[in-house]
């Protein structure tokens, strides 16, 4: 069994491992070859998503001898500890230093990334000449390191950890659902579905959250109930265990949601994961979360921008007034609007900014992208007019219940249409 097992999903991932643990095992066969020992690997990407584990398994499957180095001492006691572990690694035949967490050697930004601590970490791995140390390095923020330190020659290899997603992230929830006793009816698709924006550590300890409710309710298996409650309180928080605040108006929380998933729906048909309402004391809160949220291309921006109005324009339609609850998503769709017009230049090249642009540049890419936000908002108010038997149907669903699923949707959507075939978006993405 290879250390490699260990990690679920990642498959391309722990390829490249694989190659370059061999190169450290096995460097004769590699030098008939004129192949020469990388000097070090970098795994980076945001915390949770098993960077650490998978170093961990590197280092075992390797064999070698392993020095560990973490933030664990004063400035100028740590530079000096820096320097005596890889004093030490040079002496064995084949060592491993694993800088676990590097980005927290030292407190500095892009701006000032030159730090002592970071200075050290590359001329160690400068002294060692002759390939006997390799040098393993986990960061969760990459950017904050000089860029003479991530070169070739030093860190050859630097692999970005993502978000699991797709079957990966089947494959995690597969993983953590199969050390729990859970109902043999349980939907690990749909189970994805409701955590695909979750990094692996917390799809285990949501997961591990479900199984607190199941026990202290005195069940024997978790189900779907437990995890979905699990999440929202995540989302939300506990129950502070007070009456509604009178001044907040549910409804109209409500309202701003169901516009964020109506206008979701339609545009790109089944991929509303769940919307839901909390209704908690004075804190009254709500929230849509979507599929494919890691899509990339220049129609999904568009969905985007028109998903991203769709509260503002629910409330101004169905409740005739400014909603008061939608400055984040305002932020977001100029962000992705800003993304069309300048970075992939959507509309033309007119709106494209360079630093030495001149204003009447910018002016007009201001004025392009105030001209796409119109347009969509218009758009997501054109959807909610058109399908207002829809909207209402779910609207006054998520009133009764707090939490509809894609599943839910999907049944009101057919119950309110007819039929599957009628229910196909007929509205272009890019409209």
């Amino acid at each position: 069994m290879s250390e490699f097992d260990k990690v679920v999903g990642y498959e391309g991932i722990k390829l490249e491992l694989q190659r370059i643990c061999d190169v450290v095992k096995y460097p004769e066969k590699y030098a008939k070859l004129g192949v020469r020992v990388p000097k070090g690997l970098m795994l980076e990407g945001e915390p949770g998503l098993g960077k650490t584990l998978m170093a961990t398994c590197f280092i075992n499957e390797c064999g070698c001898k392993t020095y560990t180095i973490r933030k664990d001492k004063p400035d100028g006691d740590f530079v000096k500890h820096i320097k005596d572990t890889y004093d030490l690694a040079r002496k064995e035949q084949m060592a491993i230093v694993f800088l676990d967490d590097i980005d927290k050697f030292a407190n500095e930004d892009k701006d000032h990334c030159d730090a002592e601590e970071y200075v050290a970490v590359q001329s160690c791995i400068d002294s060692c000449t002759d390939n006997n140390v390799f040098t393993i390095a986990t960061a969760n923020e990459s950017y904050k390191l000089p860029d003479s330190l991530k070169r070739a020659g030093r860190f050859d290899k630097v692999i970005e950890i993502q978000q699991p997603k797709g079957s990966n992230a089947q494959k995690i929830v597969k993983h953590f659902l199969k050390e729990k006793q859970v109902m043999k009816n349980l939907d690990i698709e749909e189970i994805t579905r409701y955590l695909e924006d979750k990094s692996c550590a917390e799809i285990e300890s949501l997961i591990n959250e479900a199984g607190i409710y199941a026990g202290y309710d005195g069940r024997e298996r978790i189900d779907k109930k437990d995890i979905l409650e699990a999440i929202l309180r995540d989302r939300f928080g506990p129950s502070l265990g007070e009456e509604n605040d009178e001044r907040i108006d549910i409804r109209e929380v409500a309202v701003h949601e169901v516009g964020h998933a109506l206008v979701y729906e339609m545009l790109v048909p089944g991929n509303v994961n769940y919307i839901s309402i909390c209704i908690n004391g004075s804190q009254t809160k709500g929230i849509t979360v979507y599929g494919n949220m890691y899509k990339e291309s220049a129609d999904h921006e568009e969905v985007r921008v028109t998903r991203a109005l769709g509260g503002k324009a629910a409330v101004e339609v169905i409740c005739g007034k400014a909603d008061a609850g939608c400055q984040m998503d305002i932020s977001n769709a100029f962000r992705c609007a800003e993304l069309l017009i300048d970075d992939m230049c959507t509309y033309e090249f007119g709106s494209y900014i360079r630093n030495d642009s001149a204003d009447f540049s910018k002016n007009n890419k201001d004025r392009a992208i105030r001209a796409l936000i119109e347009k969509k908002y218009n758009l997501a108010k054109q959807i909610i007019l058109e399908n207002r038997a829809l909207f209402d149907a779910i609207l006054n669903e998520l009133l009764e219940k707090e939490t509809l699923t894609y599943k839910d949707i999907a049944r009101i959507r057919q119950s309110v249409e007819g039929s599957k075939e009628e229910a196909i978006c007929r509205i272009p993405l890019s409209a």
